[in-house]
């Protein structure tokens, strides 16, 4: 999707990508740069975004784009620095979300599944914020609680149950997005009561439907999320993988890991075991 954003007198192209609009802040002062292409890119930024200081320009990870960090920020340029990007970078055939790793880089405490979706905006607004809020705002409809009554609708053959007594809550992820993993791995040694419901967000429809196919769901899920080959899967009714989707369209849910407390109360992204422990008792937000 092609946009333009105006600067002084001039029209400039802004290119958001990905299908997410992640706000950030842009501009340029002291930059950390890489040497291919980044004083072309900074000297084309300070041009036409002045205002806003930028932590470090790296044109070397991703060919073609060079990749602009404003503190807690990341957006994208190509080696000219006209074309601002905003969005989401995936690696499709690593099947990485490259922007999500870079950011938890950045953040470790971050909830990623909201910076993506434009929550990263905080500590890096610039003149190219106010600029690009409408390309941003398609990305901030999520939903920070949900009805729930509506979640507990969907149907079982959408979910994978697992966990142990305790706490309920429910995780809309991804089998190949690695935070989903990261979550997985946290909830496991906590004493929560998990109803995993996978979403398509990496183009994995088809591993999705090979868990929740599976005879054996639990054991799929940890192969799926080993990156290892589905045991037990045939074929089977994946219409609740359909409303898991549905579900997540409609709540505004551009990222994954989703987590949902037993109240319909909602964050995005990957938290901390101290985080996820305070937050299910009600003492965090």
């Amino acid at each position: 999707m092609l946009k333009r954003f105006k600067h002084g007198n001039k029209l400039l192209p802004l290119l958001a990508i990905a299908g997410s609009g992640l706000v950030a802040g842009f501009g340029v002062q002291a930059v950390a740069q890489s040497v291919m292409g980044g004083s072309t890119v900074q000297a084309a930024l300070a041009e036409r975004l002045p205002k806003t200081p930028l932590t470090a320009v790296d044109c070397d990870k991703i060919n073609g784009i060079c990749e602009i960090q404003a503190g807690q920020n990341l957006f994208y340029t190509d080696a000219s620095g006209r074309y601002l990007i905003i969005g989401r970078v995936y690696d499709m055939e690593t099947r990485q979300d490259l922007t999500a790793a870079r950011l938890l880089d950045i953040n470790p405490d971050m909830l990623v599944g909201a910076a993506a979706s434009g929550g990263a905006s905080a500590g890096g607004a610039g003149e190219a914020e106010t600029e690009a809020a409408p390309i941003a705002a398609a990305g901030q409809q999520n939903a920070a609680k949900v009805d729930p009554s509506a979640l507990a609708a969907l149907p079982a053959s959408g979910a994978i149950s697992w966990g142990r007594a305790g706490p309920a809550v429910t995780v809309f992820s991804d089998m190949r997005c690695g935070y989903c993993q990261r979550l997985h791995d946290v909830l496991a040694d906590m004493n929560v009561r998990v109803s995993e419901r996978p979403i398509s967000i990496l183009g994995t429809r088809a591993i999705s439907d090979a868990v929740i196919c599976s005879s054996n769901r639990r054991r799929a899920l940890d192969q799926a999320y080993a990156g290892e080959p589905v045991s037990g899967t045939g074929e089977c009714d994946t219409a609740g993988l359909d409303a898991n989707e549905a579900f997540a369209r409609q709540h505004g849910f551009t990222g994954t890991p989703v987590i949902v407390r037993a109240d319909g109360a909602v964050i995005q992204g990957y938290r901390p075991r101290e985080f996820l422990e305070a937050w299910l008792k009600g003492d965090a937000s």
